[in-house]
C-alpha cells in the first residue's frame, strides 16, 4: 500500500469509528506533513482519494471537511423481479422522444446520458489533434483503418494490464464509441430471432440494439445495488435456450449497480459453462469512487466468451467517437462486421485520443473528474431527500453519474418528464428502460450533467411537479 492510501485509510479509520464527524476539518497539508512525517504531495493525493470517494469535501479558502451523511442505504429501490417470459422490443420511437429534448441548450439535462462537456480537456485534445496530424505520414492514414490504430489499441491493452485482464492489442477493434462496439458484438453472436438476457431495468441503447436486429430478450432479476442476480441468470439458461447475454456489471445504466468481484467471477464461470457469450458494457468503470477500479467480468475469462465493449466518452472525449471491442474468440468475426460497415474510426479522433494517452495526464485527469462526480452525488442525493415526495428511494452509487429513483407510485415518470419538460428540465423516465415500460414510477437522474448551481432549482421544481401529479390523482 503507498503512503497516500495508508493516509486516507487512517483518515477513513476515525471516520468510522466517530473520531472524526460529519463536518469536522481535516488537518492542513502543513499538519499532516509534520505529525505524519510525509510530503506534502502524499496528504494532497490522500485527501484527493477522500474526495473521490465521498467521504470528504473541500471549501475555498478553509480545507478539507467530513462530508455530511447521506440518504441511509434502506431507502435504496427494490429488487427488481421480471417475469421469466420472452418478449418482443419496441422501445425506438419512445426513446426518440424521449431523448430529443436533451440536445435543447436550454434545457436543463438531468435526463443526459452524458456528464458534462465542461469536465474533459476539450482544449487540450484539440491541440493533441494538431500536432498529431501535421506529424502523421500520408502512409499512415491507411494504417489507421480497422481494427484501429495499433499505438492506441496497444495503450488500450496496457489499462487492461493494470487490472490483470488479459486482453491483447490483436483482439481490440477501434470502434466509433461503445455503442457500435456493442452493436457489432451482438452481430457477430446472434442471428434474428435468437433470445437475449439482458438486465432489468436495462440500458435503453441494448433495447434499441435488440429491436433493430429483431431479437427477443428475456430480463434477469437485478438489484439496485449489486446488479445481475447469478442465481436468477442459471434459472433463465435452464427455461430458455438464450444466445446471448447484453449485461453491464460495473455503475450500471440507470441504476448504477456493480456486481461483487465474486459475483463477476461466478457469473463468468457459469456462462463459459453454458457456452454463452457476454457482451459487457464497461462504459462507466474508469468513474469509480472507491480506492481501485473494480474489475471487469472480462478478467475471470479464460476461454474468450466475454466481449468486453467501452470507451473513451465518458472518461475523457466526449463527441470524438473513440470505442473499442476487446471481443476474445469473436475478434475476427467483430473486426469483419466493422470492415463491412462503417469501415473505420475518423484517424483525427484516434490520433487526438492517442496523443493524449502517450502525452497527457489521463490518470489525474480522471482524478479530478471522480472527485468532482462524487461530491456532486452527495449533493444530489442530499437535495432529492430534501425536495422529492417523501417515500421516494434512491440508489447510491460507488461510480459514474446516474441516479435511479423509485418514486410513490401514484407519480407517473412519463407525466413527470412532460411537465418538466415545460419548465425546461428533462429526465429519463423509467418506462424507457425495459421492453414492457413497466418501471412507470421511476426516473433515472443525472448529478453529473447540470451545474451545481442549477440542480437545486432543478429538483425543486421536479419535487413541486411530483406533488402536483400526486394531488391530482387523488
Amino acid at each position: 500500500m503507498k503512503k497516500y492510501e495508508r493516509l486516507a485509510q487512517d483518515i477513513e479509520t476515525m471516520i468510522a469509528a466517530g473520531t472524526l464527524r460529519a463536518g469536522d476539518r481535516l488537518p492542513s497539508v502543513r499538519e499532516s506533513v509534520a505529525s505524519r512525517g510525509v510530503s506534502p504531495s502524499t496528504v494532497f493525493e490522500a485527501y484527493y482519494l477522500l474526495e473521490s470517494r465521498g467521504a470528504v469535501e473541500a471549501r475555498p479558502r478553509a480545507g478539507y471537511f467530513v462530508a455530511q451523511r447521506i440518504t441511509p442505504r434502506g431507502q435504496e429501490p427494490l429488487l427488481t423481479q421480471p417475469t421469466s417470459g420472452l418478449r418482443e422490443v419496441a422501445v425506438n420511437d419512445l426513446v426518440l422522444g424521449v431523448l430529443g429534448s436533451v440536445r435543447q441548450r436550454d434545457v436543463i439535462p438531468l435526463g443526459s446520458a452524458f456528464p458534462n462537456p465542461a469536465l474533459f480537456p476539450l482544449d487540450r485534445l484539440a491541440r493533441g489533434m494538431g500536432a498529431a496530424m501535421r506529424k502523421l505520414q500520408a502512409q499512415e492514414v491507411l494504417e489507421n483503418l480497422s481494427p484501429g490504430n495499433q499505438e492506441l489499441r496497444r495503450q488500450i491493452a496496457l489499462r487492461y494490464v493494470s487490472t490483470g485482464t488479459l486482453a491483447s492489442a490483436e483482439e481490440i477493434v477501434v470502434t466509433s464509441g461503445a455503442m457500435e462496439a456493442l452493436n457489432l458484438c451482438l452481430q457477430a453472436v446472434t442471428r434474428p430471432g435468437d433470445v437475449v438476457a439482458i438486465e432489468a431495468p436495462a440500458f435503453y441503447g441494448c433495447l434499441q440494439a435488440l429491436e433493430r436486429l429483431q431479437l427477443k430478450a428475456v430480463e434477469v432479476a437485478t438489484h439496485p445495488r449489486h446488479g445481475v442476480q447469478v442465481e436468477a441468470l442459471a434459472a433463465v439458461l435452464q427455461q430458455h435456450d438464450v444466445k446471448a447475454c447484453w449485461f453491464m456489471p460495473t455503475f450500471q445504466n440507470p441504476m448504477g449497480a456493480s456486481m461483487a468481484q465474486e459475483q463477476k467471477k461466478a457469473m463468468v464461470e457459469l456462462l463459459t459453462r453454458q457456452r454463452v457469450p457476454l457482451i459487457e458494457d464497461d462504459v462507466y468503470s474508469e468513474l469509480y469512487f472507491g480506492m481501485r477500479r473494480p474489475l471487469p467480468a472480462k478478467s475471470f475469462d479464460r476461454e474468450g466468451w466475454v466481449l468486453h465493449c467501452s470507451s473513451f466518452s465518458k472518461s475523457l472525449a466526449p463527441g470524438y467517437r473513440i470505442g473499442w471491442a476487446a471481443a476474445g474468440r469473436f475478434a475476427a468475426q467483430v473486426e469483419r462486421l466493422k470492415l463491412s460497415s462503417t469501415l473505420s474510426v475518423a484517424v483525427p479522433s484516434q490520433v487526438a485520443v492517442l496523443h493524449f494517452l502517450q502525452h497527457g495526464a489521463f490518470d489525474k485527469h480522471l482524478r479530478g473528474l471522480r472527485g468532482t462526480l462524487a461530491a456532486q452525488q452527495q449533493k444530489a442525493v442530499r437535495l432529492v431527500a430534501k425536495h422529492l415526495p417523501s417515500g421516494t428511494r434512491v440508489t447510491q452509487p460507488e461510480g459514474g453519474y446516474f441516479l435511479w429513483l423509485e418514486l410513490p407510485e401514484d407519480v407517473d415518470a412519463l407525466q413527470l418528464h412532460r411537465l418538466a419538460l415545460s419548465q425546461n428540465i428533462s429526465l429519463a423516465p423509467g418506462h424507457i428502460f425495459s421492453a414492457d415500460q413497466r418501471f412507470r414510477h421511476h426516473v433515472r437522474l443525472n448529478y453529473g450533467h447540470p451545474s451545481p448551481e442549477q440542480l437545486e432549482p432543478a429538483l425543486r421544481t421536479i419535487g413541486r411537479l411530483a406533488a402536483r401529479i400526486r394531488s391530482a390523482d387523488r
